[in-house]
């Protein structure tokens, strides 16, 4: 994949791009021309990959995957037995939903049955799981009935359908329903007022999520916020959209096909103005 971007240092991966694109200033907006038009909002019902990155923005996950294909804590931290047939996630202090509302146990062990509902990594996960349940506020407990090695992978997997956490009311949603409302845990809210579908979508910085300590590494570590509000808009074809880049009106391209690469290339641009940086998915 390869980000274009307007006066925006160090874009890696994409979602970390939109959280660290800017330095944090009055009000920051990036405007986006993201890779297909966001139509469809569930993302554990669509495997697209728009909606997928729609539900880095707003939804959280238990642990997350580093950059050297490594699970980490994220949401939880977790124990494994020396068996390896007992998972303990501890979910860490501060967690909200979009709502105010704590983030529990119980939201969480509902979530993961959802997401294993509609994910084929996640039936294969709950064929070997003898027992799923919360067993307190904040502590859920995974036992296999059979050993199981990928378990902290399945959890930590950034695609095709992640195992986002979202409230229990929502995880509950009958199979093959859509949730109504993005109420997630995440480092952005979902303005629903905005969202004209295939056309714009709009989130605003979420002022109670708590990063993590660590260093952002893919899906993983700290997800710090620097813009207060990010808009992403649908553009009708690439020429509409470099048009945009370079009079200003949007400061994000995420895709560009190799043949506009080496036009852009070859376009006496500012050094000042624009950068260019390749970003591996």
């Amino acid at each position: 994949m390869t980000i274009y971007g307007r006066s925006i240092p160090a874009i890696g991966a994409l979602v970390a791009g939109l959280a660290l694109a800017a330095p944090a200033l009055a009000e920051t907006t990036i405007t986006a021309v993201m890779q297909a038009p966001l139509r469809t909002l569930d993302p554990e019902i669509s495997t697209a990959q728009i909606v997928r990155t729609h539900g880095f923005m707003v939804f959280d996950t238990l642990l997350g995957m580093d950059a050297q294909y490594r699970p980490q804590p994220q949401m939880a931290d977790y124990v494994v037995s020396d068996d390896k047939m007992t998972y303990t996630l501890t979910l860490r202090d501060g967690l909200k939903w979009h709502d105010g509302s704590a983030v529990t146990a119980d939201d969480c062990v509902a979530s993961l049955k959802r997401w294993a509902e509609n994910d084929s990594a996640g039936r294969t996960l709950m064929a070997h799981v003898a027992s799923l349940e919360a067993i307190s506020d904040k502590q859920i407990v995974l036992k296999l009935s059979k050993p199981f090695g990928q378990v902290l992978e399945l959890l930590a997997k950034p695609s095709p359908i992640p195992p986002f956490m979202m409230p229990k009311r929502l995880a509950e949603t009958p199979k093959g329903q859509q949730i109504t409302e993005m109420d997630g845990s995440g480092p952005f809210k979902f303005v629903a007022s905005e969202y004209r579908p295939g056309d714009q979508a709009v989130y605003v910085k979420n002022t109670d999520y708590v990063p993590r300590s660590e260093p952002m590494s893919w899906t993983a570590g700290g997800k710090v916020v620097n813009v207060d509000k990010v808009v992403w808009k649908a553009m009708p074809d690439m020429q509409t959209s470099i048009n945009a880049l370079q009079s200003g009106d949007v400061d994000l391209i995420e895709q560009v096909t190799t043949d506009w690469c080496l036009s852009l290339r070859r376009t006496r641009m500012s050094r000042s103005a624009f950068s260019i940086r390749s970003a591996a998915r």
